[in-house]
């Protein structure tokens, strides 16, 4: 599978998790399994997880959420400390503009297959780590319902991914031995 920031859920399988996590990947499948069969299955695409790394990148959010994690791990924050300003720093960052027209665009489309002008989406977390064999870290992410417009859909991208940072989310991946820079959404 090439680097993209967006995938239509029929482009995806099962065996995606790691570029599209395990909620995306499951709608793909059903997609591809069961629109064959008469069950209609909303349509939808998916931000990659090249695109999650591309926005930690150009907004250099590594070094903030390693440097928090830091002072977690050496006792100088608490938990909630640190879930705080890793979200903030989530919450205050740009998409690349390569990235953010690739989901307007893709949003554009999905409105055009609808037939509306403005369509009222879920934005659902899709974790890379996500439903794993040995760890589910199924509602430890945001989902924001009833989004509409390219503004309104960027900003719930943007705190999904902030919602990787979860007070529970980080909790579960240090009790799990997950490295939180490898986890993508």
């Amino acid at each position: 599978m090439s680097q993209s920031d967006v995938l239509w859920f029929e482009e995806v399988k099962r065996s995606d998790v790691g570029a599209v996590g395990g909620k995306n990947s499951s709608l793909g499948e059903m997609v591809q399994a069961l629109e064959a069969e008469g069950v209609r299955v909303p349509p939808g695409f998916a931000t990659t997880a090249d695109a999650y790394w591309r926005y930690v990148e150009a907004n250099d959010l590594r070094d903030v959420i390693a440097e928090r994690l830091a002072e977690m791990e050496a006792g100088k924050k608490t938990l909630a400390q640190t879930g705080e300003a890793v979200r903030s720093a989530f919450l205050h960052g740009e998409f690349p503009v390569a990235t953010a027209e690739a989901i307007k665009a893709a949003y554009a489309k999905l409105c055009e297959r609808a037939g509306k002008e403005e369509l009222d989406v879920a934005v659902r977390s899709s974790a890379t780590a996500e439903d794993l064999p040995d760890a589910s870290f199924a509602g430890q992410q945001e989902t924001f319902l009833n989004i509409r417009g390219d503004k309104a859909l960027l900003d719930a991208c943007r705190r999904c991914y902030a919602s990787l940072f979860t007070d529970r989310a980080i909790s579960y991946r240090e009790a799990r031995g997950f490295d939180h820079l490898q986890v993508a959404l």
